[in-house]
């Protein structure tokens, strides 16, 4: 029995299982939304402090072993939820989460779709009924790039690589002045 309970316990231990915590994150969340007052807020926080330490352990044991293995959080799944981002551009953008992507809506209302093909391990997006591939994770951790002028390009995924594709996407023109 003592053998056992140490393997259990070795491989809880050491799996390294770090998870989004999902579970606790939206009690949490539902806990600060769930008044207007802070106070009444953290009276609830008091009150519901069990069910804290429950979903705490729930994850900690539970969730986050099974996001771990199949790198899917069930309680962490955001997949038909909408939240609005504002891009570099300074304007909103409505960001729809799907099952294979993104959906994202520009302040026009132009939809366009960012989509994940697991079989290939790839990205593309589409945009008016076209699509256009935007990169693959290769096997040996490097990523094929497609560029816009049908070139490809396979780069480090680093901060070097992605100098090489903006470089590349930009012709490597640069201005200066004094």
């Amino acid at each position: 029995m003592k053998t056992m309970v140490l393997l259990l316990a070795g491989t809880i231990l050491t799996s390294s299982c770090v998870g989004s915590f999902g579970l606790f994150n939206k009690l949490a969340q539902w806990n600060k939304t769930a008044t207007d007052s802070k106070f009444l807020n953290e009276l609830i926080f008091l009150v519901l402090s069990p069910a804290y330490a429950v979903c705490g352990v729930a994850d900690f044991f539970v969730l986050n072993s099974i996001e771990f293995w199949t790198g899917d959080n069930p309680v962490a799944n955001n997949v038909g939820k909408t939240k609005t981002v504002k891009g570099s551009d300074g304007l909103d953008y409505a960001v729809k989460t799907l099952q294979d992507g993104y959906e994202m809506t520009n302040p026009d209302g132009q939809r366009f779709y960012f989509l994940y093909d697991k079989e290939t391990n790839s990205w593309s997006m589409m945009t008016e009924g076209l699509e256009k591939k935007l990169f693959k994770f290769n096997e040996d951790g490097t990523i094929q790039a497609y560029l816009d002028n049908d070139h490809e390009m396979t780069v480090t995924q680093d901060a070097a690589g992605l100098f090489q594709v903006r470089q590349a996407t930009s012709m490597g023109t640069y201005w200066a002045m004094r």
